[in-house]
């Protein structure tokens, strides 16, 4: 019995003894040569002995690392590199008393990482800050807002500094139509012509006629009759505008009062603007207005819409003389009798003219005819066409009343845009409107314009 009892003493010995020296790194001969040796009395009690104080060192070594957890949990005012060197040399401490095996891990800094300066994206434009902005930049002419030239005068006083005598015009709306009926009564006291223009010191009275448009839009302008020699003269005609109420009440009133010359362009006597915002409508009323001088001088010699269309395949270049309004006027009776003539140049050489049928009495032609030439792709890099507006006259010579050129040689922006747009749609018909330009001011941007008579 006492026997077994030993022998099962030494078996729970052992392996105390083994584990204990397994954990303190196999310093044993066991765990060196891998082989079982039997151990002594002693040996046991030697062993029980370095157990019990290897626990009492564990024990203290939990007791230090609560104090160190307190001791950090206090100072967290403190950096982190004086805390992981205090723990470091805590763990060192530790270390010299203990059989135990501690992993020395080194500190990990994680603020003192590679930190790249982040640079603003190239792509997006920056925007001046408000102490960039001075109002020295600023291009104060950008800014002004013209002023009348006499915002203080009265219609009397215009009238008497002037002399450009006065008109009388009527105005109503008609709310069930929607319509606004300007009425070009009668002008007097018209200055002869002498007055605007030195060169014509040998005639002794004007042949005064009115256009009348409403202010932004200058293009839909209806024009009076022409009265002959007289500087007082009486139309008694009547101008349809359709337009809502709210809308005509921002508007202004235009009205010139030209000179009519058959020989010369037709040069301004005076001109009327009148916002109609002042003025009640609905009511209606006559009233005489003083004319005022140009501010500037304009030559409407009218515009003309055409449409063009190429046919690389057969080689062909078609031209649609659509329409045309407000022509210059150069009868002075019934108005004129236009047509158009159009010419295909190649370089500076006229190569063949064709025309429309004339419109008798008419300022606001509508033809709807079509011409067409025979272009290849090669040749058309190079060719210019020239439309001629003229005024028929069986017992004369035809009067010119004006001209634009398309293509390699146009004679503006608004042209060359028009003939790239062909270009740019093969078998598409591209329409567009042109102001027409007298013969000089062809001639000199243009060559094939030179080359047309």
């Amino acid at each position: 019995m006492s026997s077994t009892w030993w022998t099962k003493s030494q078996m729970c010995a052992q392996k105390i003894v083994e584990y204990v020296c397994c954990q303190d790194g196999g310093c044993c001969e066991c765990c060196l040569n891998g082989k079982k040796q039997k151990l002594t009395k002693s040996d046991i009690q030697h062993s029980f002995r370095h157990s019990n104080s290897r626990l009492d060192s564990t024990s203290s070594y939990a007791e230090s690392y609560k104090s160190f957890r307190d001791r950090l949990e206090s100072d967290s005012a403190t950096s982190r590199t004086d805390s992981v060197s205090s723990a470091s040399q805590i763990s060192g401490d530790f270390r010299k008393g203990i059989n135990t095996p501690i992993i020395d891990m080194k500190p990990i800094e994680f603020w003192a990482a590679n930190r790249e300066s982040v640079q603003p994206r190239q792509g997006r434009r920056r925007l001046p800050s408000e102490t960039e902005i001075s109002i020295e930049n600023f291009q104060r002419d950008l800014y002004e807002v013209e002023e009348d030239a006499e915002p203080c005068l009265t219609d009397e006083e215009k009238l008497a500094k002037f002399q450009l005598g006065q008109i009388h015009i009527g105005l109503q709306y008609e709310v069930s139509t929607k319509v606004l009926v300007v009425k070009v009564i009668e002008s007097k006291d018209l200055p002869p012509p002498y007055c605007l223009d030195e060169n014509k010191q040998d005639m002794a009275h004007s042949n005064p006629y009115c256009k009348v448009c409403l202010l932004p839009d200058q293009k839909n302008s209806q024009q009076t009759s022409v009265q002959r020699k007289t500087q007082n003269p009486t139309w008694n005609e009547y101008f349809m505008f359709e337009i809502p109420f709210h809308e005509a009440q921002m508007r202004t009133l235009e009205i010139l009062i030209k000179d009519f010359d058959r020989f010369s362009r037709h040069c301004i006597i005076g001109q009327v603007y009148l916002p109609l915002a002042n003025i009640n409508l609905i009511k209606g009323g006559h009233m005489w207005k003083p004319l005022m001088p140009s501010t500037k001088e304009r030559q409407d010699l009218g515009e003309i819409l055409l449409s063009l269309n190429y046919l690389p395949s057969a080689g062909r270049l078609n031209i649609d003389v659509i329409k045309a309004k407000q022509l210059l006027q150069t009868d002075m009776v019934g108005g004129s009798d236009p047509f158009v003539k159009v010419t295909m140049v190649h370089f500076e050489k006229p190569i063949k003219t064709k025309k429309t049928t004339c419109k008798k009495n008419n300022i606001d032609p509508v033809f709807n005819e079509s011409v067409s030439f025979n272009v290849t792709p090669q040749q058309l890099e190079n060719t210019s066409i020239v439309i001629t507006v003229w005024d028929y006259n069986s017992k004369s010579r035809d009067d010119f009343v004006g001209r634009v050129v398309i293509g390699k040689y146009g004679t503006g922006p608004h042209e060359f845009t028009h003939w790239n747009r062909m270009l740019n749609s093969h078998r598409s018909p591209v329409a567009q409107w042109h102001s027409l330009r007298t013969r000089q001011e062809c001639d000199q941007v243009s060559p094939a314009s030179i080359a047309v008579p």
